[in-house]
């Protein structure tokens, strides 16, 4: 058995979470030697009372591990655990990371700079075109958005990153087998086939419950540099979220809503409460602050001064529509090649 066989053993039994891990490894060093020591030796370890120890000393008769390997091994999955380079560096930096991470597709360096953005499930035609907006944008300007697969604003993430043709990933509260809501598993797929990947902390076969989900939102909240709340009433979701995000020393961004609306109320009061007010992707990359470094001129180039131009002398010399032009001044801030002055002129970076 390797260590990663046995972080899956480990993360199967009901009794043995990540912070409960963490002080079993502080002793035994390994996650083999954890399922190996003796029922006296684990009591020992602080936290390890005796219903802890029965399990780990007996986890043979508890988990079926070749069965579960079998599982990855068929849906087409991996098994990632912290030692991994795979594994996000955002997420061990919080209290209870992960044992394992199961992985549909793969992860990417870019991965660690990523962006979370959820909402309400129940959400108007303003928030997901909202949600899908800036989505669309972040994605574009290199930030990978992570979201939860679920109905309403993290769907509406989803499509937003993928038209982008920019990384998404889909955290879920359920196995990987389990796959909840059942009519997102086309865009499951479509993320899978795309430039993403579905990825969650739980068994292959576990289904979702009201556990789960809250489970699902920290390694959301804890892989991402902030969470973006694009709709949410006063009871939503988003909410535990966001609050687990500050915890976790990470920053809170929100879309302003109607004040009449009830599926802004929730956004509306974070914002009330400090989030910073997003409008557009702009708001959320300055604050970040995380985009590749500008690429820095030669001296000549240095010492020659760049000429502002404005939206309409930009527009004649391209002999390109004015929407045409808007749009990709737009994406060229995005990615820092350009930089709007006061008055609408454009000044090209580096």
């Amino acid at each position: 058995m390797n260590s990663t066989e046995a972080c899956i053993a480990l993360n199967m039994l009901p009794t043995v979470g990540p912070v409960r891990l963490r002080k079993l490894l502080e002793v035994f060093e390994k996650p083999e030697r954890v399922l190996a020591a003796k029922r006296d030796e684990l009591r020992k370890v602080e936290g390890t009372g005796r219903e802890v120890a029965d399990q780990i000393s007996k986890w043979e008769s508890i988990v079926d591990l070749t069965a579960e390997l079998e599982r990855v091994r068929e849906f087409g999955a991996t098994v990632i655990t912290q030692e991994s380079r795979a594994y996000p560096k955002p997420l061990r930096e919080i209290h209870a990371p992960p044992i394992v991470l199961y992985v549909w597709r793969e992860l990417q360096e870019r991965d660690h700079h990523a962006i979370g953005i959820i909402g309400a499930r129940r959400t108007t035609h303003y928030g997901t075109e909202s949600a899908k907006k800036l989505a669309y944008q972040l994605a574009y300007a290199g930030l990978t958005v992570i979201s939860g697969l679920a109905r309403g604003i993290d769907t509406a993430a989803h499509q937003g990153a993928l038209a982008a043709k920019g990384r998404t990933i889909a955290v879920i509260g359920s196995g990987l087998s389990k796959l909840y809501p059942t009519e997102n598993r086309a865009l499951a797929e479509k993320i899978r086939d795309g430039n993403g990947a579905i990825v969650s902390e739980f068994s292959m076969e576990i289904e979702p419950d009201r556990q789960t989900f809250p489970m699902r939102n920290r390694i959301i909240s804890g892989w991402s540099h902030g969470i973006l709340v694009v709709e949410a009433g006063l009871n939503s979701g988003a909410l535990i979220t966001a609050a687990q995000a500050l915890e976790q020393g990470r920053a809170v961004y929100a879309v302003p809503g109607h004040i009449n609306a009830p599926s802004a109320m929730g956004s509306n009061r974070l914002i009330q409460q400090g989030a910073k007010l997003v409008m557009e992707a702009n708001d959320v990359l300055e604050d970040l602050q995380i985009l590749l470094p500008e690429t820095k001129p030669s001296p000549e180039a240095a010492a020659r001064p760049l000429p502002p131009l404005s939206v309409d002398e930009i527009t004649v010399r391209s002999k390109l529509a004015s929407a045409a032009v808007s749009g990709t001044l737009l994406q060229l801030e995005l990615k820092r090649l350009v930089k709007q002055l006061p008055g609408k002129y454009f000044v090209k970076l580096g």
